[in-house]
């Protein structure tokens, strides 16, 4: 009598940890001011009840009414249009950010983590070498070099952040490659990278995911300060880290809400994306125990 034993496949839950919509009601309502964010950005134009780059100097710092629900700025724009443009540019280089830094740092850290030897050891020493370069100061140097505006900062935050998601993605791959269901998967005859491409990434995405949430809201912070600063988006266009640095001689006027305003909504964007990273990790951890 012959005994035939059938080999089901190891199918970890993924992505389906990250259903966690309704636990907990903080989480709920950072995902919601995250939502109504993107909603804002996307429907800016339709929103906007004037043009974000208008002049009008005879309406200098004037304060809330029906007509400018957040008042005008020193160069009599209005706030709550420039605050929606800005949603714009606040949210799109942080996005870029985060989608360059999580690929080439997936990439490093499971190219790492996969071959070992002399491959992980070169690439965790780049990784080392360019962790010890502030983000800020690569920004500063290749604006010198290229020009302010949005594409020098936004490469040199995703150069900075590739070591974070690097040193991430070769921990976790390197604790998945040495589960079981790998090597079953190799003494069938698959290839290791038809394995590490079709079973280890869908494996590591949730925690790279939740990862890279927590990296939006510090990238947005990083070039918000970087547009303050003068090395980021330049006037006249609506940035919420320029808005502020335009708002400092409003505020000495008595004028609080040119500056005040995008503050706020760098503060409370920050805020969401730290609290929604921080529960898809909570939550993905308690699933691993």
């Amino acid at each position: 009598m012959t005994t035939t034993t059938s080999t089901v496949p190891y199918r970890r839950p993924g992505l389906r940890r990250l259903r966690v919509l309704g636990q907990g009601p903080l989480f709920t309502v950072s995902v919601a001011v995250l939502v109504a964010l993107v909603l804002v950005a996307a429907l800016a134009p339709v929103l906007a009840p004037y043009d974000p780059e208008a002049l009008d100097l005879s309406s200098s710092l004037v304060g809330t009414s029906a007509d400018h629900l957040l008042g005008t700025d020193q160069s009599g724009r209005d706030v709550l249009s420039r605050l929606l443009y800005g949603a714009r540019t606040g949210l799109l280089g942080p996005l870029l950010v985060v989608a360059v830094s999580t690929l080439l740092g997936t990439l490093i850290g499971v190219v790492a983590a996969w071959r070992g030897g002399w491959a992980d050891t070169v690439l965790s020493r780049s990784m080392d070498m360019v962790f010890a370069i502030p983000g800020l100061l690569l920004a500063i140097l290749l604006v010198t070099v290229v020009g302010s505006g949005m594409t020098a900062p936004v490469i040199a935050m995703a150069v900075a952040y590739t070591p974070y998601v690097g040193r991430l993605v070769r921990g976790i791959a390197r604790q998945e490659k040495a589960r079981p269901y790998i090597e079953a998967y190799r003494v069938q005859g698959w290839s290791g990278w038809t394995v590490c491409l079709r079973h280890l990434l869908p494996n590591i995405a949730p925690t790279v995911f939740a990862q890279s949430a927590m990296n939006f809201g510090y990238a947005l912070m990083d070039l918000a300060a970087l547009s303050f600063l003068g090395f980021g988006v330049q006037p006249p266009t609506a940035d919420w880290g320029a808005m502020i640095n335009e708002g400092q001689s409003a505020v000495q006027q008595g004028a609080m809400l040119p500056a005040l305003a995008p503050s706020a909504c760098i503060v409370l964007a920050v805020v969401a994306f730290g609290i929604v990273g921080e529960g898809l990790a909570d939550r993905i951890a308690k699933r691993e125990r």
